[in-house]
């Protein structure tokens, strides 16, 4: 079982970037899906989950109306689309399988000019 998060980056308030996280060795298309972020000194918290059809989503008060859950499960991936991005939002970001107690191993985002 593996997930591999990508697409972190240093963009500046305001911008946008696009997290990826492909799955592997377990039935994507069947599990709820997360993306967490951990900021310095602070642990880690729920961004958003995603049901395993996609059909249903949560985002955490912080994040809502500026970042997307999606999947596609023909391709066992799941984004994490985050528009109007601030300085509070840089932390590593992780896909985690709950169900299958599986994290990835993080992408770094900063948001700084």
């Amino acid at each position: 079982v593996q997930l591999v998060e990508s697409g972190g980056g240093l963009v500046q308030p305001g911008g946008s970037l696009r997290l990826s996280c492909a799955a592997s060795g377990f039935t994507f298309s069947s599990y709820v899906m997360s993306w967490y972020r951990q900021a310095p000194g602070k642990g880690r918290e729920l961004v958003a989950r995603i049901s395993s059809a996609g059909g249903s989503t949560n985002y955490a008060d912080s994040v809502k109306g500026r970042f997307t859950i999606s999947r596609d499960n023909a391709k066992n991936t799941v984004y994490l689309q985050m528009n109007s991005l601030r300085p509070e939002d840089t932390a590593v970001y992780y896909c985690h399988a709950p169900s299958v107690r599986c994290w990835g191993q993080g992408t770094q985002v900063t948001v700084s000019s």
